[in-house]
C-alpha cells in the first residue's frame, strides 16, 4: 500500500523526515491515542452518602464505589410488604368456607335414602321424598354460588397481591440502582461530585476508562481505504518526542465509513486528498501509552 504522512504540523512533518534518515519508520497514518470511556451518571435521586474513589482508582466492573440514600424507598417497600400481607390475609380457605353447606348435603342425602326405604316398605308418602329431592337440589345450588363467590374473591384478591408484588419489585430494583458501579474494568479518568452532594437522575458522579486496552485514532486516505480491511495486523509506534519510540502489535477494529474533511492538525503527501477516512487500531497498553498520546502506524507486508 502507499504510503501517507500525517502529522502535527510543518515542525513535525520535518521530524519525521529527519526520523527517515535515521532509521526510524516512515508511518502509514498517524494520530493519537484514545480509550473507551464511560461516563457514570446517577440512576436515582437523593443525597450521594460517599463515593470511594479518586481521580487514578482502578476499578473492577461490578465495583460498587458510592451509595444514595435509600431511606425512603426501603419504608415504601416495607409498606408494600405489610400491604402484601394483609392482602393474603383476607384471602378465604375454600375447604373450610363450603364445608358447612357439603355436611348438609350429605345430611339431607342420608334423609333422602332413608325415606326412600320407608316409601319401599310402605312406611312413608312419596311427597316427604319430592321434598327430600328440592331440598338436596336447593343446597347444592347454594354450594355452587358460594363456591363461584369464593373463587372470585381468591382471584381478586391474587390479582391484588400479584399488583403489589410488582410493586415491591419496582422498588427493589430502584434500591438497586442507588448503588453506584463501575460498568467496566479501568482506571478512574475524572469525578465529577463528593459525598454529600444531592445527586439527581442523569447527573455525572465520574468518568472511568479501560485504559489496558488503548486505540490509536489514525486517519488514510481514500486511495489507501482500498488495501485495509479490518483485523489487519499494523506496527504501532508510541512517540514519546526525541525521536524515542516504542512499537506495539496492534491491529484494526474499525473503519469509519464515512469520510471527513483533513482535520487541521494532520497533513497527507497528496496535498490533494481533502477527504480522509478514520480507523482505529487496537493495542494492548503495557502501562506507557497514555491518553491523547501521539503515535503511528505502519501496516505490515
Amino acid at each position: 500500500m502507499k504510503q501517507t504522512i500525517y502529522n502535527v504540523g510543518v515542525g513535525g512533518m520535518l521530524l519525521l523526515l529527519a526520523s527517515c534518515g535515521n532509521g526510524l519508520p516512515v508511518y502509514d497514518a498517524t494520530g493519537t491515542f484514545e480509550s473507551t470511556e464511560v461516563t457514570v451518571s446517577a440512576e436515582a435521586s437523593g443525597k450521594l452518602l460517599h463515593l470511594n474513589l479518586e481521580e487514578g482508582t482502578r476499578l473492577q466492573v461490578g465495583e460498587e464505589v458510592g451509595l444514595i440514600d435509600t431511606v425512603q424507598l426501603y419504608l415504601t417497600k416495607m409498606q408494600l410488604g405489610a400491604s402484601l400481607k394483609s392482602v393474603e390475609s383476607q384471602r378465604p380457605d375454600l375447604a373450610k368456607q363450603i364445608a358447612a353447606t357439603k355436611q348438609q348435603i350429605a345430611t339431607a342425602q342420608r334423609e333422602k335414602r332413608r325415606v326412600q326405604n320407608l316409601l319401599e316398605a310402605g312406611a312413608a308418602n312419596r311427597k316427604q321424598l319430592d321434598d327430600w329431592d328440592a331440598q338436596i337440589a336447593l343446597l347444592e345450588r347454594e354450594l355452587t354460588a358460594q363456591t363461584s363467590s369464593l373463587m372470585n374473591s381468591t382471584n381478586s384478591l391474587t390479582e391484588q397481591g400479584k399488583s403489589v408484588i410488582v410493586q415491591v419489585a419496582q422498588v427493589e430494583d430502584q434500591l438497586s440502582k442507588c448503588h453506584v458501579q463501575s460498568p467496566i474494568n479501568g482506571t478512574v479518568l475524572a469525578k465529577y461530585t463528593e459525598a454529600g452532594e444531592l445527586a439527581s437522575v442523569g447527573k455525572p458522579l465520574f468518568k472511568v476508562a479501560d485504559i489496558d486496552r488503548m486505540y490509536l485514532r489514525a486517519y488514510i486516505t481514500s486511495e489507501q481505504l482500498a488495501h485495509v480491511k479490518l483485523g489487519d495486523q499494523v506496527t504501532v509506534y508510541s512517540d514519546y518526542g526525541a525521536a524515542e519510540q516504542k512499537a506495539y502489535e496492534g491491529a484494526v477494529t474499525w473503519i469509519s465509513d464515512r469520510s471527513e474533511f483533513t482535520p487541521k492538525t494532520i497533513l497527507t503527501k497528496d496535498e490533494r486528498a481533502n477527504l480522509v477516512y478514520a480507523v482505529k487500531i487496537a493495542v494492548k497498553n503495557d502501562g506507557y501509552l497514555k491518553i491523547g498520546m501521539y503515535g503511528g502506524a505502519k501496516w505490515k507486508k
